[in-house]
């Protein structure tokens, strides 16, 4: 038997645990529903519902609730993407049951006070305009918007600002009913305590809450056409994306391509990307690649900010990079370092209890399983250069990447 044990309730509530003697604790729970999921004029509300949930159940006020973690010394926190919402939690093994029963709570029993929703609404608009001053940030979801144009995952997670003054209690509790069920759900747990306790506390607050039967639809993107625009940001920097539609969590490909981002511009300093521009030229201070894979599309992108007079440069130079792992298939010596990198970062990134606690949790609630890091490992060794060579051609060739630059 693996590392990782599961069950799943009558209700079709997920449960995955991974039991460690260890003084702290982690769990999560993960609701498959994001962004994407909102209908066109619910724009920015599961974004929302993740800050006022925290406002007060049916037996709870707002202070209560974020007190119930941290009188404790735990902490309690939330965040929304494309296709998930999660709220998840560290403690101490003994707080267990609380941390569960004020999940329960205030997933299934928040009231949503009108009071709470009007000053909310104010904190998310700080919230946007912030972003708006994070250009290295914001870029990623303007060009999500630009090879996504007309579909739900292309819209901004936060939601504009028009928005979110829109948004009425009305409209968040249908969005909850809708969405919030436990068939959609996984609780992920990291601690130390036995699988049979941990079933039987979730057994006691989630237990009786009735799951669903609609299957969650969503609008995939059917048609992609390679966009170029330049946008007058007002900035330092300019700021530059280039990128291509990428492999979907269910392809075969999608590790290979995981390899090759972290060839061309993944987290370390040697990478393609880190030691052409900014070690050899100094042209930009961060430049990196990224793949996020969603459940029926997926995203490569290229991103790095500079002065204008080198954007030209930083550009060309991009491409050449992406040119060359298109053309020149990766020699025997290059590919085994590479391999042992990414193994090396998985199983560094292993050690991180809340980051696992959360990755195994989003594994089960997609695939229904979890694979051992043993395993991914097995696979990264049995990449082959040209299949890489093949993915590159596939993704990163010139012809099929869009440009979003900001100026």
């Amino acid at each position: 038997m693996g590392i990782y044990q599961t069950h799943i309730l009558k209700n079709g509530l997920k449960i995955i645990h991974q039991r460690i003697a260890g003084k702290a604790a982690w769990c999560g729970l993960i609701i498959g529903v994001g962004s994407r999921d909102e209908n066109p004029e619910e724009e920015g509300i599961a974004h929302f519902i993740e800050h006022v949930i925290f406002k007060g159940t049916e037996k709870r006020k707002a202070y209560h609730i974020l007190s119930r973690i941290e009188d404790v010394g735990g902490e309690l926190n939330a965040y929304t993407t494309k296709e998930d919402t999660c709220i998840y939690a560290s403690f101490l093994p003994k707080d267990y049951e609380r941390t569960l029963e004020l999940f329960s709570d205030i997933v299934f029993n928040s009231v949503f006070p009108e009071k709470e929703i009007l000053k909310e609404k104010e904190v998310v608009i700080d919230e946007i305009n912030s972003y708006k001053d994070s250009p290295g940030e914001l870029i990623f979801d303007d060009f999500e918007g630009l090879i996504y144009r007309d579909y739900p995952i292309g819209r901004n997670i936060l939601g504009s600002e028009q928005a979110v003054k829109k948004i009425q209690r009305a409209d968040i509790l249908s969005f909850v009913k809708r969405n919030y069920r436990p068939d959609r759900m996984v609780i992920s747990s990291i601690g130390d305590i036995s699988f049979e306790r941990l079933i039987y506390l979730i057994e006691k607050y989630f237990g009786d809450i009735p799951g669903g039967e609609t299957a969650l639809v969503r609008r995939k993107p059917e048609v992609y056409v390679p966009q170029v625009k330049e946008m007058v940001m007002d900035t330092y920097q300019n700021h530059c994306i280039i990128g291509n539609i990428a492999y979907d969590y269910t392809q075969d490909n999608r590790l290979a391509l995981s390899l090759l981002v972290n060839i061309l511009g993944g987290s370390g300093m040697n990478s393609r990307l880190n030691l052409n521009i900014r070690e050899k030229y100094g042209l930009a201070y961060n430049v990196e690649a990224v793949y996020t894979p969603y459940s029926d599309t997926g995203v490569f992108s290229v991103y790095f900010g500079c002065d204008a007079k080198d954007l030209d440069k930083c550009m060309r130079l991009c491409r050449k990079e992406m040119a060359e792992l298109c053309e020149i298939p990766l020699g025997r010596m290059q590919l085994k370092k590479a391999k042992a990198q990414m193994i090396g970062q998985m199983t560094l990134v292993s050690e991180n209890y809340e980051n696992m606690m959360l990755s195994i949790g989003k594994s089960f609630l997609i695939y229904g399983k979890v694979d051992e890091l043993e395993d991914i490992c097995v696979e990264v060794q049995d990449i082959k250069s040209d299949l890489l060579q093949q993915i590159a051609q596939d993704i990163l060739a010139e012809e099929k990447q869009s440009v979003l630059i900001y100026k």
